[in-house]
């Protein structure tokens, strides 16, 4: 396994961050047990980065993950979030200070832990004060209770008015982001990332694999797997993977793991970790077979002529302003010798 600095800290985190949304997850996750073997075999492979939240399976994933991980604590970086409703309170969710204060301590419990490593907004809120939430944060950076802050699924603007904020009014500021990111949604390419790349700013993705898609085990006009995350799922959940460009990406996964020797998997998120900026991927497995085949992304790089396919078969639409500013940027980028006027 390898790993890598979190942004500018001097904090370091392995390539593969186990997704632990799983954990007592009734109906379709794993029990304890399972959980436990889960774990584990994380652990043995070298990953020492753990993400959860206060709300998956409604509080059961971080007492889980608190018990399974008892006399390993020290070697862990663990990574939890709030936003979500966890009451019927009308300050049970979103980033209000209370509900953050309120969060952290509940969190701590259950995980049986006294500090967090780092702490995330899960969500966007668009009705708390950006200040009163990092206020907050601040606040428990200081009293020990969390060691980095972040955010997840934030808009590039609002990351920026956060971190100018923090940086005006001397508070702790984000130094992580976890956006969904994957070959075949590479949204934040436009803004997001190159903010966080020039602000030093450490990105963990979700949603590497697309919900299992570039793995290869859906089928155009085949039914689902039957133990899969679609087949519990109504079939138009599938329909936005069914399109032609998608199956033009899935087609070049296909090809270059046959080549490489690889599954599917770990070419899709190799290709993740060979962006910059990129610090780790977080993947959620309900099986042990599946984490050991996703681990393997780790500690190998991608051919160029590999690397290049992928990009060109996911190459997103290029949208305003890129299309109409990109081609002006290159024109003067590339002009070498200007004409002179004779005096």
């Amino acid at each position: 396994m390898n790993y890598r600095r979190l942004g500018r800290t001097g904090l370091k985190v392995s390539e593969v961050c186990l997704g632990t949304m799983t954990f007592g997850a009734a109906g379709w996750g794993n029990n304890e047990a399972e959980s436990d073997a889960i774990f584990n075999f994380a652990l043995d492979a070298g990953i020492n980065f753990y993400d959860v939240a206060n709300s998956y399976a409604e509080g059961e994933s971080e007492t889980i993950l608190g018990r399974i991980m008892k006399g390993k604590r020290d070697k862990l970086i663990i990574a939890t979030k709030v936003f979500n409703p966890m009451g019927t309170d009308i300050n049970d969710s979103g980033t209000s200070r209370v509900h953050i204060m309120r969060s952290v301590e509940d969190s701590l419990r259950r995980l049986q832990i006294d500090h967090i490593d780092l702490y995330l907004i899960h969500h966007v809120d668009r009705e708390t004060p950006t200040e009163e939430r990092l206020r907050a944060l601040d606040d428990l950076a200081h009293q020990g209770k969390v060691r980095y802050i972040g955010c997840s699924n934030e808009y590039a603007w609002r990351l920026c008015d956060a971190l100018w904020i923090s940086e005006v009014k001397n508070l702790a500021r984000y130094e992580a982001l976890q956006p969904q990111y994957n070959l075949l949604t590479r949204d934040i390419e436009e803004e997001i990332l190159p903010v966080c790349r020039d602000k030093g700013v450490g990105v963990y993705v979700w949603g590497p694999l697309a919900s299992g898609y570039l793995t290869g085990k859906y089928k155009v006009g085949e039914p689902p797997p039957e133990d899969s995350r679609f087949a519990r799922r109504a079939e138009s959940s599938m329909d936005r993977y069914l399109d032609p460009r998608i199956q033009k990406i899935l087609e070049a996964v296909q090809d270059v793991a046959q080549e490489l020797g690889k599954s599917m998997a770990q070419v899709a998120l190799r290709w993740i970790l060979e962006q910059e900026g990129i610090t780790s991927v977080i993947v959620g497995s309900t099986k042990v077979e599946q984490l050991r085949d996703n681990v393997r992304c780790s500690g190998w790089s991608l051919p160029a002529d590999a690397l290049e396919r992928l990009n060109e078969a996911s190459a997103p639409p290029v949208r305003y302003p890129d299309s109409m500013e990109l081609n002006i940027h290159e024109r003067r980028a590339n002009a070498v010798d200007m004409p002179t006027l004779e005096v």
